[in-house]
């Protein structure tokens, strides 16, 4: 059975001026988040959220599941992998770049070992296939000294 996941939004007015807000998500994770085209296009996003935050959210999270899965695979269960994803919105062209940043703590692998378990998550997560459209993806993973 495939998994279903469910956000509602309320938007009111026009891009420019107008505002929005994320009423709920279908698990009732988190409450409401309130969204702009300032937040959305500007370095300052006065406590408002983006699509492209949530994108981040979004992909540091299916990333590092992939990551831990492909070390597991491998015989070599992380103990700790700490993920960042940086999403670059450009108004007028949209996403242009993503760059994915991992440290790991993982017992028995090298570094050669770890970049490449990372290469291969950054390529196979479902959310990297769903983002293949942004013309760069950037990746720095690094084990922790």
């Amino acid at each position: 059975m495939a998994a279903k996941r469910r956000a509602e939004v309320t938007w009111r007015g026009d891009l420019m001026g107008g505002s929005g807000r994320i009423d709920r998500v279908g698990s009732g994770a988190f409450g409401s988040l309130d969204v702009t085209w300032v937040s959305r296009s500007e370095e300052d996003s006065a406590g408002r959220t983006s699509p492209e935050e949530l994108i981040a959210a979004a992909h540091a999270a299916c990333f590092s599941m992939a990551l831990s899965h492909g070390l597991a695979q491998q015989g070599h269960a992380p103990e700790e992998l700490r993920t960042s994803a940086t999403v670059t919105f450009q108004p007028g062209e949209g996403i242009t770049k993503i760059a994915l940043t991992v440290q790991g703590r993982v017992p028995g692998v090298d570094d050669d070992a770890f970049l490449q378990a990372a290469e291969a998550a950054k390529k196979d997560c479902p959310v990297s296939k769903a983002l293949a459209g942004v013309p760069e993806i950037g990746l720095d993973a690094k084990l922790a000294g």
